[in-house]
């Protein structure tokens, strides 16, 4: 459930929600008004239950349902007080309003998606016309899981401490696009380690998904290599992964810097 959908669809609910209310004669504008707001909020909170969503998302929508509320009834008991050029005070409030909706938005928007690319590169700084990269997704999810994630990254260190390889990386010096990746891997007593699978997946800092992929294919006993070819220039994490018998016993993230 996309952030921005329930935002701006939560606040055409509550435009809506109001214009119906005042077909009742009885109803008093405070109630419109207070239905209007609560009536999408109850919703949304219906709707993200058991999905994780985070406290400041929720306290957007909170602010944002009511404040569009807040504003209908400020508009209604001007229209009703009589005619004539709108005071001053009711632009004010409407005109905070609409900026506060706006200013969640281009937030929402760049905590998730980043600075979108022309404003980054301008904004950042941009040598050569390259490409600026301002999201970040985040490493552990804010949800009942991240307590599962660390607990798994704890124990996965654990049981590489216990099994004591000895993984030596090389060529990660040069800062060439292309460059030939070696790994060595010993055991705790010095002796190489054959048979493993070993990927190699690169991404960039603070990204989920990985660019490429690389199988890294067996060159002499415990020595795995391959050929990395980087789209383009900047800070790569290599992430490597060594199994045995389809079983993963070593995972470590090194950080490559090409020009």
């Amino acid at each position: 459930m996309n952030t921005m959908t329930t935002l701006f669809g939560g606040l055409a609910a509550v435009v809506v929600l109001y214009a119906l209310g005042g077909q009742i004669k009885a109803l008093p504008p405070v109630l419109r008004a207070v239905l209007a707001g609560v009536v999408p909020l109850v919703i949304y909170f219906v709707l993200i239950m058991g999905r994780g969503a985070g406290l400041d998302v929720i306290a957007i929508h909170i602010s944002v349902f009511l404040a569009g509320a807040l504003v209908l009834y400020a508009m209604t008991q001007f229209r009703q007080r009589g005619v004539g050029r709108m005071h001053w005070a009711p632009k004010l409030l409407t005109g905070f309003f609409i900026g506060l909706v706006g200013l969640n938005a281009a937030l929402l928007y760049i905590s998730t998606h980043g600075l979108p690319g022309p404003l980054g590169g301008w904004w950042l700084g941009s040598k050569s016309g390259t490409t600026v990269n301002s999201g970040f997704s985040g490493v552990v999810a804010h949800d009942r899981d991240a307590a599962k994630a660390v607990s798994s990254a704890l124990s996965e260190a654990h049981r590489e401490s216990l099994l004591g390889w000895q993984v030596e990386f090389s060529g990660l010096d040069s800062a060439s696009l292309t460059q030939r990746i070696q790994i060595r891997v010993r055991d705790r007593t010095g002796l190489p380690v054959d048979r493993l699978a070993a990927e190699l997946a690169v991404k960039r800092p603070g990204a989920t998904a990985a660019v490429l992929s690389v199988s890294l294919e067996a060159v002499e006993a415990g020595v795995y290599g391959g050929t990395v070819v980087l789209p383009s220039p900047g800070r790569w994490l290599l992430e490597l992964r060594l199994k045995q018998n389809g079983v993963e016993h070593f995972h470590t993230i090194q950080e490559w810097v090409a020009s």
